[in-house]
């Protein structure tokens, strides 16, 4: 028995033993200019539905399908809830986020906002190579920025909203993280500057919200966001899954 291959791809198509599924012009750049992979040599392949596939590059953009390597996984219902932050800062967030696990990630704009135009595209292939990177079986869907008003006006009522508050007042996350992870969740993080009062005081008519504390440092959004996942998953269920590797027949590596 030998390691599956080190190079994973994230693709579209449905993925069955020997189906041949064309690979994204970008992809095959990377199999060839930067990893040097030839013809015959062995990736893997995911979709988010099928599980992962040992499959075969070929000369012409393809890969050949071939042995089933890991059953679709659930990746839980986490959401990460955010304001827009400037673009360096969050590409670098989104990655992190889809490294920790998140479902969905919604950008909200909020009085306090310093708006950019995010890139959707941009976004996607962050959290496309993330997944790839980090060996899961699917992608988080990345939402269309909406106000904070709208978010709350039409938030789900089965879904527990988790409020990083930075005003001091909140008990901290680690007592409520157990609860967190017990059905739909989301986890809000506000801009720098914090949220409005009036805004405060719109989300605390939600009733399924919970406000919690991150510890008594001032921490930027986008480490704000990162440390409350990792609690969450911590403390809430999220890490108590070994991680697994499969392993293939030798040579099928490439």
């Amino acid at each position: 028995m030998s390691a599956k291959p080190a190079t994973r791809l994230y693709v579209d198509a449905a993925l069955a033993a020997g189906m041949e599924v064309a690979l994204a012009p970008e992809a095959v750049h990377r199999l060839r200019a930067v990893l040097r992979l030839r013809p015959g040599d062995a990736v893997a392949l995911f979709n988010g539905r099928d599980g992962e596939w040992l499959a075969r590059i070929d000369g012409q953009g393809h890969a050949v399908v071939g042995e089933h390597l890991r059953a679709q996984e659930d990746d839980g219902d986490l959401w990460l809830v955010f304001a827009l932050i400037k673009r360096p800062r969050l590409e670098w967030m989104i990655e992190k986020a889809t490294e920790l696990g998140v479902a969905a990630l919604i950008p909200v704009t909020t009085e306090r906002t310093v708006a950019e135009k995010i890139n959707a595209a941009r976004l996607a292939a962050i959290t496309r190579e993330a997944a790839e990177q980090c060996e899961r079986l699917s992608l988080p869907s990345v939402r269309a920025p909406q106000s904070l008003a709208s978010l709350i006006a039409g938030w789900p009522a089965n879904r527990r909203l988790i409020l990083c508050d930075e005003t001091g007042r909140a008990p901290p996350l680690a007592s409520l993280a157990a609860a967190c992870l017990a059905g739909p969740a989301a986890i809000l993080v506000g801009p720098e500057g914090g949220f409005a009062e009036s805004e405060l005081d719109g989300l605390g008519k939600l009733p399924n919200l919970s406000a919690v504390g991150l510890g008594p440092r001032v921490l930027r959004s986008e480490t704000a966001a990162l440390a409350a996942l990792a609690v969450v998953q911590a403390l809430g269920g999220g890490w108590s899954i070994a991680r697994r590797r499969p392993r293939v027949p030798a040579g099928e590596t490439g």
